[in-house]
């Protein structure tokens, strides 16, 4: 797949699951690749990422000085991928409202601030340019005691499709790719909070029905192809690939 060899790609969430295997393979391709996480980043140092920052992604100071780093450093941003999240396991009743907070910080707020930054340099080259931000099969299927992170991935897809008209005369798509359970360390915790972890796992593969679950390079792949040319006619979508969790 061309179209990344003079590519400036931004992954945040990039030290693990979704994020990690996505920097992987844009730098694979040829692209600049910039990972940004909240964790040490070193896991991105090993496949090829050009730069590896520490930060919030929901602080707007540190996204701005961030922003302006990267754009001295390797040129103006060309692609940004939105994969920092986490959510608490916790429905409305049970959820303080500072955790309520955090989580939509880095789910929302961040794609926010990273997006924000995005389309002003973007703007700046003339070139246009592609955002892809990280949602759930949940935010359309319902889930039980994860109200924040459903809350704020369903979000997503309405700020992507809101983003997609006010910027497509500047040439920059925004589309959500829509995972379904992926075989991640964020998964991981999650089933770590149930009673019975083994068989919080085991029920999530049975709900799929390619009787699975999903693995990051899959989706690392999916967004690959929503970034490239391949995809220059989609944008305000959402690409499923959920291994049929919403066929039921």
């Amino acid at each position: 797949m061309s179209g990344f060899a003079d590519k400036v790609v931004v992954v945040t969430g990039g030290a693990s699951g979704i994020g990690l295997a996505t920097v992987r393979l844009l730098a694979e391709a040829g692209a600049t690749v910039v990972s940004i996480d909240r964790a040490d980043p070193g896991p991105a140092a090993k496949v090829g990422a050009r730069l590896e920052l520490q930060g919030d992604v929901g602080s707007e100071d540190t996204v701005a000085a961030q922003a302006c780093m990267i754009s001295d450093r390797c040129g103006p941003i060309d692609m940004l991928v939105c994969a920092a999240g986490y959510s608490n396991g916790k429905s409305v009743p049970d959820c303080p409202l500072d955790e309520w907070g955090a989580i939509l910080r880095t789910n929302l707020t961040g794609t926010f601030l990273w997006s924000r930054e995005a389309v002003r340099q973007m703007r700046t080259t003339g070139r246009g340019g592609a955002i892809v931000m990280i949602g759930s099969q949940l935010a359309s299927a319902g889930g039980r005691s994860n109200a924040a992170y459903l809350a704020s991935k369903g979000a997503l897809v309405s700020l992507a499709r809101s983003m997609a008209v006010d910027h497509a005369a500047d040439g920059i798509r925004v589309n959500v790719l829509v995972p379904g359970a992926i075989d991640t360390p964020l998964l991981d915790r999650a089933f770590a909070r149930a009673a019975d972890p083994a068989a919080a796992r085991a029920a999530s593969v049975a709900r799929h029905p390619l009787g699975r679950l999903g693995r990051p390079d899959e989706m690392a792949r999916a967004i690959r192809f929503l970034l490239s040319d391949d995809a220059s006619f989609t944008t305000g979508a959402c690409l499923n690939a959920e291994g049929g969790w919403l066929a039921y």
